[in-house]
């Protein structure tokens, strides 16, 4: 009996519930923080619902994509567009405030609109060196932004180095000139931002070129700063309208447009337009001379007298100051259009404006030297070199003759010419400044110059951070 006894009690008292599964995931999904690591290694907490019996994880498409700008003092940047009259030099034929117009897109070309219904609001009168206003306006938009330093992949560094340069042109005495960037830094090493990697997460955008700051203290040139060969610029990563071919944290990102879409539609209606354009000009160039004793000058210099020489088939579009040839940006593009091929001969420097806008108007751009574009904007364009341009090596040019670029250009073949100028237009979209209040539906794939140029310095950015967690 005791035994049944025993056994009764044993089985009348409550069981003992085992946790299952279910359990267990509640217990998880209750958890009052849930720690999700970035591919950063940083750390995000998020505190949930003890009442939440479900956590839906969303995607967030900007993980690896943050950029902190830093909130610099303004002197470095909008204080120098608030003195844009000293930004203006003598020559100049319009003051350099009109192009601060627009997000730094300059002058909407409205005449140009009401004359042919091919240019749409989007033309502007984009001055070359506005680079760097531009880039910001944008960056100001970024759909990944982030106020918490700790989120960021990169850090954005909004100082206006080409305009500050060329307001300082003329101040004679060097440690002037080179002042503002030395302040930068001091101000930059005094945030926390920049301790973590010493500067090499950050980047800054320059409407110059390499050379306007890399002044070398020993030759005693006084053209310029010394931006880029301060000690602290050796960990940043520089976005330029054109690298110094020796530099390993220099990329080049387009010279800016006269074409700022608002919309991809806008961008795939141009393409569509210039693809049936009537191209009855073989070869075109614009530009003016240049000083001969110089190689880029003799270059340009049979450039010109070839195109001169071959009057039937080469239009010549003289951008000298006194013959104000190329002072309508709609002329300058009517000429791209009406020409099958572009002539890029190196100017003041390799690289040239006239590169982004001949692509841009369809035109197939022939180069002279591998450091106009092939070197250069390796984020922006294929590397197939042959399949969107020519090149025409110096040492060719000069021992073929007076008609030796016409030769080489008839020679092409006309299917081959029509594959090339097809590869050109498709370039489009990715040398293009869009309007910053861009319309992007979801899904959308489209890049921009802006965008190519933030996904290459991120890369960038990612790659050197790996080097050092080595």
């Amino acid at each position: 009996m005791k035994n049944n006894n025993s056994s009764s009690s044993i089985k009348n008292q409550p069981r003992k519930k085992k946790p299952t599964t279910l359990l267990l995931l509640l217990s998880l999904l209750t958890t009052s923080l849930l720690i999700l690591r970035l591919s950063q290694n940083k750390t995000i907490l998020i505190t949930t619902s003890d009442s939440d019996h479900h956590h839906h994880g969303r995607h967030d498409s900007c993980l690896g994509r943050y950029i902190y700008i830093h909130n610099l003092p303004s002197r470095f940047n909008t204080d120098i567009l608030q003195d844009c009259e000293s930004i203006s030099r003598p020559k100049d034929k319009i003051s350099m405030c009109k192009y601060l117009d627009n997000s730094g897109f300059g002058p909407r070309i409205g005449d140009a609109v009401s004359i042919d219904s091919k240019y749409s609001p989007s033309w502007y009168a984009t001055n070359q060196f506005m680079l760097e206003v531009i880039f910001h306006e944008k960056m100001k938009r970024y759909e990944c932004l982030t106020g918490n330093s700790s989120l960021a992949s990169a850090f954005y560094i909004p100082y206006y180095a080409g305009l500050d340069f060329r307001r300082n042109l003329r101040r004679r005495n060097v440690a002037e000139r080179d002042a503002a960037g030395k302040e930068m830094f001091e101000w930059l090493k005094k945030q926390p931002q920049w301790k973590g990697m010493s500067g090499k997460d950050h980047f800054l955008v320059t409407g110059r070129i390499s050379r306007d700051f890399r002044r070398n203290p020993d030759n005693n040139s006084l053209w310029g700063t010394n931006l880029m060969i301060l000690p602290e610029s050796q960990n940043l990563s520089f976005l330029t309208i054109e690298r110094s071919p020796t530099s390993h944290n220099e990329f080049a990102i387009p010279y800016p447009t006269y074409f700022h879409p608002t919309s991809t539609v806008e961008i795939r209606q141009w393409q569509d337009k210039i693809k049936l354009t009537n191209r009855t000009v073989l070869f075109s160039f614009a530009g003016a001379e240049r000083p001969s004793r110089s190689q880029n000058g003799l270059v340009r210099s049979q450039v010109i007298q070839q195109c001169k020489s071959s009057s039937k088939t080469c239009r010549f579009l003289d951008c000298d100051v006194k013959a104000n040839g190329c002072d309508d940006p709609m002329s300058l593009m009517k000429l791209f259009e009406s020409s099958v091929f572009c002539l890029q001969p190196p100017g003041d420097s390799l690289t040239r404006r006239s590169v982004f806008d001949s692509i841009l108007a369809g035109c197939i751009p022939v180069f002279f030297n591998q450091g106009s574009a092939y070197k250069q904007y390796v984020w922006h364009l294929p590397n197939n070199d042959g399949e969107y341009s020519v090149y025409i090596p110096v040492k060719e040019l000069r021992t073929g003759g007076k008609s030796k670029i016409e030769e080489i250009l008839q020679g092409i073949p006309n299917e081959k010419v029509i594959d090339m100028r097809e590869n050109v237009i498709r370039l489009v979209p990715n040398i293009v400044y869009t309007k910053p209040n861009r319309y992007k539906p979801d899904r959308e794939t489209f890049e921009d110059a802006f965008d190519v140029a933030v996904k290459g310095v991120i890369k960038r950015i990612e790659e050197k951070r790996r080097e050092i967690q080595e």
